[in-house]
């Protein structure tokens, strides 16, 4: 297992939103371990998905269901399809364990989603945990911290 430089844990993290804007949910889906999370906290400083309410909490099988309804023609919802647009900060590398293969990078971000004349603006900081496997990164939680994460929200319908 080779270790991976700070700039190869940024473009990572830059890879991934891009793919998300570009609707690319089936790439993205397979950036995740087999057993990923993609977690949204409900309050600020939460630390267990498990023992607290949260926006978000969902398993790799969870996010497959949401990636085949947003493909689905008769996802009466999604038509016309939402639209989204990542705006990350630099992202910093908060831990490297290069013997273990594993990684924490943290990034700032502005995400919009839009569909149709709605247009909803999020700000708040990610956090991918990355491990590496067969010599290449994958999610093995994404924590999506909202700066106003216990407001009432609408649909969230992609993923930021």
């Amino acid at each position: 297992m080779s270790p991976f430089d700070r700039q190869a844990l940024i473009d990572f993290v830059h890879a991934e939103a891009r793919m998300l804007d570009e609707q690319r949910f089936e790439d993205w889906l397979a950036l995740f371990t087999d057993d990923g999370h993609y977690w949204m906290p409900l309050a600020p400083g939460q630390t267990d998905p498990r023992l607290h309410t949260s926006l978000l909490y969902e398993d790799k099988l969870l996010l497959r269901v949401r990636v085949e309804r947003l493909a689905g023609a008769r996802t009466f919802s999604q038509q016309p399809r939402s639209r989204c647009h990542h705006l990350l900060q630099q992202p910093t590398v908060e831990s490297a364990d290069d013997a273990a293969g594993r990684y924490a990078v943290r990034s700032a971000f502005h995400y919009v989603e839009t569909r149709l004349d709605t247009q909803t603006l999020f700000a708040g900081w990610a956090t991918h945990d990355l491990v590496v496997i067969d010599g290449a990164l994958r999610i093995q939680q994404k924590r999506v911290d909202l700066v106003n994460c216990d407001a009432a929200f609408g649909n969230i319908n992609l993923f930021m």
